[in-house]
């Protein structure tokens, strides 16, 4: 059982988890990965060896890249890398919906709020997809809804 309670360590960078068994779990992914198989929603992580590496992949960026970058170039090599990488995807680890999802999601908000409707444009795929993830149920929560031309989205589908 898992007292609701996050911390953070170092400066407010790191989240840590206190269970009532054990000294805490550190580090993004490693809570988000207890938490999903917690509540038997093991899919989250992938269901195929391929799935689940591709799954830990995006969970690393996430961690490595997003977390990190702060620069507007930064910004721009991750969306770049996103939206190469979401051209003929539907999710981040391809056909299903999982973690990775969720935290690029939560990741990738601050910035998708402040895009001009020049740069949704430029990034179309990664506008599609952000579109798609959140509204997808229960993800979004209490975060703003991001607008989107929705006719600009998927003309260039193929």
């Amino acid at each position: 059982m898992m007292k609701p309670s996050t911390s953070f360590q170092k400066g407010g960078k790191v989240p840590v988890l206190q269970t009532n068994n054990g000294p805490g779990l550190t580090g993004l992914m490693t809570i988000a990965a207890h938490l999903v198989r917690q509540a038997r929603k093991d899919q989250l992580l992938g269901s195929t060896a391929e799935e689940k590496a591709v799954v830990q992949q995006w969970l690393e960026y996430r961690v490595t890249r997003v977390n990190g970058g702060s620069s507007k170039e930064d910004t721009r090599t991750i969306l770049k890398d996103l939206n190469m990488h979401l051209e003929d995807k539907v999710y981040l680890a391809g056909n299903i919906f999982t973690l990775a999802d969720i935290l690029m999601y939560y990741g990738l908000h601050h910035i998708m709020v402040d895009l001009t409707v020049q740069e949704k444009e430029k990034y179309l795929n990664v506008s599609r997809w952000f579109n798609h993830i959140q509204h997808y149920p229960g993800v979004r929560q209490h975060l703003s809804d991001v607008v989107f031309i929705k006719n600009r989205l998927y003309t260039n589908a193929h």
